[in-house]
């Protein structure tokens, strides 16, 4: 269903988006298959923060306008903090955290979308994609999702590479302008 089908593990999968900026300038999309046949919830609760359907106070809560907070170079680039943008925040659709759905996944590859915890079962809004192996992060975090495609590896690889200070935080602002499900 899709132009990248090669590269998508189960068609059933949901696809979500990431329009990044850096520096307010528009920097590309970035395209993810959410492995919703290996770990349902998780997936679900970042398709829900990209599409926009969880609501809270009637407002949508969710990835757009969010930013990268924390970047580093070999290892991954680190988003999804809504709520503070610091990686001190934790929402999720089932309540402010969650429990780790399972670990059968492992950060084998670069591209990989895992969930940010701060221990176990402590799952909520923040996720991370690698650039590179990280198997130091096996059953520790959930990976559950993939990035589809050569140009949103390249926008994921933009990322990594933008100057960052202390603990990681970008020296400009990289930000989520847009997202949902193609």
């Amino acid at each position: 269903h899709f132009e990248m089908a090669g590269v998508i593990r189960d068609v059933n999968n949901p696809v979500v988006f990431l329009d990044v900026s850096i520096g307010g300038a528009p920097a590309g999309r970035i395209k993810i298959e959410l492995f919703a046949d290996i770990c349902p919830k998780t997936a679900e609760n970042f398709r829900q923060f990209c599409t926009g359907e969880f609501r809270k106070f009637e407002k949508p809560l969710g990835y757009k306008g969010c930013t990268f907070h924390r970047i580093v170079k070999d290892f991954m680039v680190q988003g999804g903090d809504f709520l503070k943008a610091d990686g001190s925040g934790s929402i999720s659709i089932y309540g402010e955290t969650f429990d780790d759905e399972n670990f059968i996944l492992k950060h084998d590859e670069p591209g990989l979308l895992s969930m940010a915890n701060s221990g176990p079962r402590s799952n909520g809004c923040q996720f991370f994609i690698t650039c590179n192996k990280c198997d130091w992060l096996d059953n520790k975090h959930v990976v559950f999702g993939k990035v589809i495609d050569t140009s949103s590896m390249t926008i994921v690889r933009k990322i990594e590479n933008i100057p960052v200070g202390v603990g990681g935080r970008p020296t400009i602002p990289v930000i989520i302008t847009e997202c949902g499900e193609l």
